[in-house]
């Protein structure tokens, strides 16, 4: 059922996006000013992504096939493709509003309410496919009717769902990442942090070159070498005792370096405290949480964004109640009464409120069950989405491997191979080795 999880991928990024332009549309109501090119470019989004791919993907297979399969959803189907029909026309109105207001001839609030309407409508139809169309064709249809699915949505030549039709969304929605406000976005990017290009082609954010770090007489790092570009996702992957987390300790000044070099955005880093290292923008979600257990998850929080301004504080708080509801719902609550899952999303939340440069995540999926695995991975995938800098290091080798741009193999201390994250997974040796294939 590749094409349901392709779905609600698209459903997920949707979302997030309406929530983000709920958040602006409240700034505005504020008096923030408007940012004319940042709604252009949501709006080229939502015209070219949904329009243009999403819905056809619906309405052409999964939504035909339903009807045919069941049709007592008939009904159900009928009004979302009206819905369908008519997103559009509510595009273009909203393009018009633009236009108007930011010629003074339409108020900033009377273009909120219409932002919010739109938005509102947008996640009404996403929670009615997610909770009762997607649930009916987990059951209703065929595997002749998945072959087909999955067929046309997995096809690379495809050119509405193929790679270079999916290659141009990605630099739609990266087009809006670097136009985002600098209230929008987990990572506060402003206007041109971002790269233009693939993250293969951009600028080299992070080099180590020949790091060595010991126990006593015990040498656990061997001389490592390895880049991260800017925007890319890079995994660092190995057995138990290869030296991953020393190597993310090390990085990160927790950990004596007795050889080597660190580069961060040209700066040599090397012989700098681990808090200045933080200040500039390298943040770790550390192995095993390490929450404070006794103080609440917003104070937690609020120890994140330490080295930040504190009138910024709150709203970025926010932006990790949104992406993370259920730490809302327990704020007040003491972190030690948190599941492990829940205290990896607050780890991983802590991380952000520093506003990271580049984020260290540390076996981010490290005694979690399977599902929550997912959904870290799900998380992990929509900061990578945003164009954030992630250095991954986890032991499930395949999970890491599959969303990453590059990765390094690690074993005793040493890199013993490098490449794409798919060349690896592909790799007969790493697939022995640490896939178990």
């Amino acid at each position: 059922m590749d094409a349901l999880r392709i779905i609600s991928e698209d459903h997920n990024n949707l979302w997030r996006l309406a929530t983000s332009v709920d958040q602006l549309a409240a700034d505005m109501e504020s008096g923030e000013p408007l940012d004319v090119g940042f709604f252009g470019s949501i709006f080229d989004y939502l015209e070219q992504f949904v329009e243009r791919s999403h819905h056809p993907k619906e309405d052409d297979f999964l939504f035909r096939l339903l009807r045919l399969r069941s049709p007592e959803s008939a009904a159900i189907l009928d009004a979302l493709q009206a819905d369908h029909r008519a997103g559009p026309d509510r595009l273009t109105i909203l393009r018009d509003s633009l236009a108007a207001a930011a010629n003074g001839q339409l108020a900033l609030t009377t273009l909120s309410q219409q932002l919010r309407t739109y938005t509102a409508g947008l996640k009404a139809h996403i929670l009615k496919e997610e909770k009762q169309v997607l649930p009916l064709a987990r059951t209703a249809l065929q595997k002749e009717d998945w072959d087909e699915i999955n067929h046309a949505f997995l096809d690379a030549n495809d050119p509405v769902f193929g790679a270079q039709a999916q290659a141009e969304f990605r630099a739609l929605y990266h087009r809006i990442v670097t136009l985002a406000p600098e209230s929008v976005g987990l990572g506060g990017h402003s206007a041109g942090n971002l790269p233009a290009t693939a993250p293969i082609e951009a600028e080299v954010l992070l080099r180590v070159q020949g790091m060595e770090s010991c126990y006593g007489r015990i040498k656990a790092l061997k001389g490592i070498s390895l880049t991260v570009r800017r925007g890319e996702t890079v995994a660092l992957v190995g057995a138990n005792g290869a030296g991953k987390t020393t190597f993310l300790r090390t990085l990160s000044g927790v950990q004596p370096m007795s050889a080597g070099a660190i580069h961060f955005d040209g700066e040599d880093i090397s012989k700098l405290r681990s808090d200045k290292r933080m200040r500039r923008g390298i943040c770790q979600s550390p192995e095993g949480r390490q929450v404070f257990g006794p103080l609440s998850i917003e104070d937690n929080l609020r120890l994140g964004a330490y080295t930040q301004p504190k009138h910024q504080v709150e709203g970025d708080m926010e932006k990790i109640f949104t992406m993370f509801p259920v730490l809302k719902e327990k704020r007040h609550l003491p972190a030690g009464t948190l599941s492990g899952g829940q205290q990896q999303m607050l780890a991983i939340g802590r991380a952000l409120m520093g506003r990271p440069r580049m984020l260290l995540l540390d076996e981010p999926s490290m005694g979690l069950a399977p599902l929550l695995v997912q959904e870290v991975f799900e998380v992990i995938k929509t900061l990578k989405s945003q164009g954030m800098t992630i250095l991954l290091v986890e032991q499930n080798a395949l999970a890491a491997l599959d969303i990453a741009d590059r990765g390094y193999v690690l074993e005793t201390g040493t890199v013993t191979l490098t490449g794409t994250g798919q060349e690896l997974i592909s790799n007969e040796q790493v697939r022995a080795a640490y896939l178990g294939m």
